[in-house]
């Protein structure tokens, strides 16, 4: 008798769609990063019956992406307009927002798209963050600006952003 581990059994589109489904009701994902959260679940199944790694078939993993978008549970620009809110309400600027859904899986011309579409006034949440930070009034010296500066840099804010925020508590 053999004791290599026998292959993993490659999961019925109904435990799939139930997989996806209890991803999606946590929160929005984009389509990319369900795709990869299916298969890694897979993967970690089969590890943890020490079972060989039989990959998701791509037809049974698109079908499985495909219903869930046509029912609305999927939808890569809700994912994404929601995104860019929690993570401005959270102190992050447009650059660390737009690697982040790269990194999601969403592409440059959406991302594009959506900041351009988004109401949310960066150089305000950089301000408010800048504020919490260092306090009223901020710095003025050069030194102590350079710090401020770095930090929102640091957060994915763009130059004129953060030159809005100088510019603005001069007044």
């Amino acid at each position: 008798m053999s004791s290599s581990p026998s292959a993993a059994p490659v999961p019925t589109y109904s435990r799939l769609l139930d997989r996806a489904m209890r991803i999606l009701s946590q929160r929005d994902h984009s389509r990319e990063e369900l795709k990869r959260k299916l298969q890694l679940s897979s993967q970690r199944a089969a590890y943890l019956q020490q079972q060989e790694n039989t990959p998701i078939p791509d037809e049974l993993l698109e079908k499985v992406l495909d219903w869930c978008q046509e029912s609305g549970w999927l939808n890569d620009e809700r994912f994404t307009e929601r995104f860019i809110q929690s993570r401005a309400r959270k102190g992050y600027g447009p650059q660390r927002v737009r690697m982040e859904l790269q990194q999601k899986g969403i592409g440059r011309d959406e991302i594009n798209q959506a900041l351009f579409d988004t109401e949310v006034d960066w150089s305000q949440c950089a301000a408010d963050l800048a504020k919490r930070k260092f306090g009223e009034p901020l710095p003025q010296t050069w030194a102590e600006k350079s710090k401020v500066q770095r930090f929102l840099i640091s957060k994915g804010f763009m130059m004129e952003d953060i030159q809005a925020v100088f510019r603005n508590s001069d007044d």
